[in-house]
């Protein structure tokens, strides 16, 4: 293996308060890094859809409705971030929907416009001490490295949570206090509309203590776009929704084991899949050698034997962790490595690609 980085790792912040201090901290402590996350996304959807700052801007606060909708906390948190940071309300918004914002610009709807992410979610019979773990190796466009973070939002209201996420954005992936479990992987079909963001969906769901009642909030959203969320709680429980525009299949896991990549798997929903050929092989390759190597050791899992595999590069050109180079990624690479034992109230965090850096162990402050 080559030789790991032994002082690259995510920043980590804490914030708390109510949801609109919980932004204005965000920003404060953040401010330079969201910037960055803005203008290097910003270019980068410049160049793909040729459409000027202020045409992506103007597409943004569609999606403000639905925010406001069903998870109001998030629009404060956001408007928290533009008081202390001088940004304007639709370039913090634009951070939360850069896929839906692309997809609404160019009309790519049926082309996939990023790989992103292999997941998985194990319970206790799979682990050497009995009990669960979960996570996930993210790939995305290889500048999210330098602008990711991990954060602790202690809020008045509601369940503090562990999250990996590029700054500047109010959800992506982590786990809630309770010891919910939430990871997520990009799917591609047609019919993405004005609706409820698929980044959003993340925290959503942490709002819970259970996969049971994070189900039962989340099958009820108008959505945007099409996500895939792997949950899995401190008591075990594993499920998979699988979400297309206006459809959702589940899948269980009576094995004790699940693992997801980035086409549909639910019988119900396979004629929903818009992947191109090239991204379909790279997701079932990625998802039958992380099945093996779950399936070859199951019953004596740990994190370490986690952090091996979510480093496997063995089925290049379509591996499990994604260099910067690699044939067929453009300019994606896996860009951070998220394990939660949930169990242990912790996540361990990677930059990526973690095949050349170490991962750390990010904890909830104040709580035993």
């Amino acid at each position: 293996m080559k030789e790991l980085h032994l002082e690259k790792v995510f920043p980590f912040y804490r914030f708390s308060g109510s949801h609109f201090q919980i932004g204005q901290q965000y920003g404060a402590a953040c401010g330079g890094l969201i910037k960055k996350n803005l203008d290097l996304s910003l270019c980068r959807l410049q160049e793909h859809t040729h459409a000027t700052r202020e045409q992506i801007l103007d597409a943004t606060l569609q999606y403000r409705r639905t925010i406001l909708q069903y998870a109001p906390f998030l629009d404060e948190e956001i408007k928290g971030i533009t008081v202390s940071t001088g940004l304007r309300l639709e370039e913090i918004y634009f951070l939360q929907i850069r896929a839906e914002i692309e997809v609404f610009l160019s009309k790519l709807a049926g082309e996939n416009i990023g790989m992103e992410c292999t997941t998985f979610a194990l319970s206790g019979l799979g682990t050497a001490d009995g009990v669960p773990l979960a996570g996930q190796n993210a790939d995305l466009p290889a500048f999210y490295s330098e602008v990711c973070i991990v954060v602790e939002i202690v809020s008045d209201d509601s369940t503090p949570i562990l999250m990996v996420t590029p700054a500047g954005q109010v959800s992506y992936i982590g786990m809630n206090l309770s010891g919910l479990c939430v990871f997520a992987n990009f799917l591609v079909c047609d019919g993405w509309r004005i609706g409820f963001p698929r980044y959003c969906l993340s925290r959503l769901a942490l709002t819970q203590d259970t996969v049971v009642d994070a189900e039962q909030i989340l099958t009820k959203v108008y959505r945007a776009s099409s996500r895939n969320l792997l949950m899995a709680d401190i008591g075990g429980e594993i499920l998979d929704l699988e979400f297309a525009v206006e459809r959702y299949g589940r899948l269980t896991s009576p094995n004790g084991r699940l693992i997801h990549s980035n086409h549909f798997i639910s019988p119900d929903l396979l004629d929903e899949e818009r992947s191109s050929p090239g991204d379909l092989k790279n997701s079932h390759t990625r998802l039958s050698r992380f099945q093996h190597l779950i399936d070859n050791a199951f019953g004596n899992i740990d994190t370490g034997m986690i952090q091996t595999y979510l480093r496997d590069r063995v089925t290049y050109p379509d591996p499990v962790c994604s260099e910067l180079g690699d044939p067929g990624q453009g300019d994606e690479m896996t860009v951070a490595s998220v394990i939660a034992e949930p169990a242990k109230q912790c996540i361990w965090a990677a930059i990526g690609p973690p095949s050349l850096n170490i991962y750390k162990c990010y904890t909830f402050t104040g709580y035993k």
